[in-house]
């Protein structure tokens, strides 16, 4: 890992601390499953944020929560593998045994149909691959996103992977109100951390429900030298993803003023 910087240092101390507050909640049926990568797979978040998170930032994109072909299996926001492994070049290890892993909120090996595997996970997470795969085609590669011109960074809202006995992904929006509050003041005040060590001109959220959360954070913290937007989530579960969505994508970056047009 490399020597980190206050800002590196800033990330990685909120994101220990979203760990600890989120490991302290609890969650009733229909969610039967939780999985917290922060824990397991803190090795390469960790990783990410030393490496790619060193300065202040231009553009924060934010997504809602992990995947379970994604962050979950790598610690990293929209963490498909390949791109973990071959644009991002990380390569810390993910330790299941590290805890996180929760059924029916105690430990647990995690549900037999999404098992961790880190890097050698052989599905492949649609969003992370599109979000990823049109930065590295304009970008070229990941220090030219980060730093060198693009001065991006990735994060996600929360960091928790909720699933029903099934296996069948549960979003956090989707909670009761009783959970859903607890959770949301952790990620606030997780995300406040991150614009406070980022800085951004530009946060932008992945789909409708992260620019929401941003746009509530900010109101709440009173901060409003920076620019609120939005991009279409990825999800293949969007008909409108479906359609060209690295040509949409580019086309609202470019309109909103985040990117230059080509």
């Amino acid at each position: 890992m490399p020597r980190l910087t206050k800002t590196a240092a800033a990330l990685i101390d909120a994101s220990r601390e979203l760990a600890d507050a989120c490991d302290r909640l609890a969650f009733a049926h229909p969610v039967a499953h939780v999985y917290n990568p922060l824990r397991y797979a803190a090795g390469p978040h960790e990783q990410y944020l030393a490496r790619f998170g060193r300065s202040r930032k231009r553009v924060l994109l934010m997504g809602m929560n992990p995947g379970p072909w994604g962050m979950a299996q790598t610690g990293v926001p929209f963490g498909e593998v390949a791109a973990v492994r071959d644009f991002l070049r990380l390569d810390a290890p993910v330790d299941p045994s590290g805890g996180g892993l929760r059924t029916d909120n105690q430990p647990s090996g995690g549900h037999p149909k999404r098992p961790i595997q880190g890097l050698d996970c052989p599905r492949s997470e649609v969003s992370g691959r599109r979000l990823w795969g049109l930065f590295a085609e304009r970008f070229g590669d990941a220090d030219a996103f980060f730093n060198d011109q693009g001065g991006h960074f990735i994060a996600n809202y929360c960091p928790l992977v909720f699933m029903a006995d099934t296996a069948r992904n549960l979003t956090p929006d989707k909670l009761p109100v009783a959970e859903r509050e607890p959770l949301e003041r952790a990620c606030d005040a997780h995300l406040a951390a991150v614009l406070d060590a980022a800085r951004p001109e530009f946060a932008i959220g992945v789909g409708k429900y992260a620019q929401g959360k941003l746009r509530r954070v900010i109101d709440t913290l009173g901060i409003h030298n920076f620019t609120v937007g939005t991009v279409l989530h990825p999800s293949p579960a969007s008909p409108a993803a479906n359609r060209g969505w690295a040509e949409q994508a580019t086309r609202q970056l470019v309109e909103q003023g985040v990117w230059p047009a080509a």
